[in-house]
């Protein structure tokens, strides 16, 4: 229950988008019937996890082994991915300094099956790069 407690918390930053991420288009650069590949990090409807962010947060702390992280103390890590147009997720990613850590939010993530429901510009469904800071203290 703490591991769920202090994942939910630190997952707050979950819905936070700030930063454009580098091979993202912004929404006035965009024709989005000629080019179906793009992906976007503005769109008029963002993706969406079903059943909300609490419930993507409880899966990802079910799937999340903290035995796997070498750490005693706080570590902190972006993870990005991109949501298709179908709801999978692709290009899964994280940059942080602890390896063990990356690779165990990695892993995560990648066990979650559930489908997004996709993003969209102008009407059609289209690919999103989303972003998801985490911070986990291991003490």
């Amino acid at each position: 229950m703490k591991k769920l407690i202090i994942i939910s918390v630190l997952l707050f930053g979950y819905f936070i988008q700030a930063q454009e991420v580098a091979g993202t288009t912004d929404l006035e650069e965009l024709d989005v019937r000629k080019n179906n590949t793009e992906i976007y990090n503005a769109v008029e409807k963002p993706a969406y996890f079903p059943k909300g962010s609490l419930f993507f947060r409880q899966k990802f702390a079910r799937n999340f082994k903290e035995k796997n992280v070498i750490s005693n103390g706080i570590e902190k890590c972006e993870l990005t991915f991109v949501i298709e147009r179908d709801g999978t997720l692709t290009d899964i990613k994280v940059s942080g300094t602890n390896q063990s850590f990356n690779n165990e939010a990695i892993r995560a993530v990648s066990k979650i099956k559930t489908k997004w429901i996709p993003a969209e510009l102008d009407g059609h469904k289209v690919r999103y790069r989303f972003r998801v800071p985490l911070t986990i203290n291991f003490k």
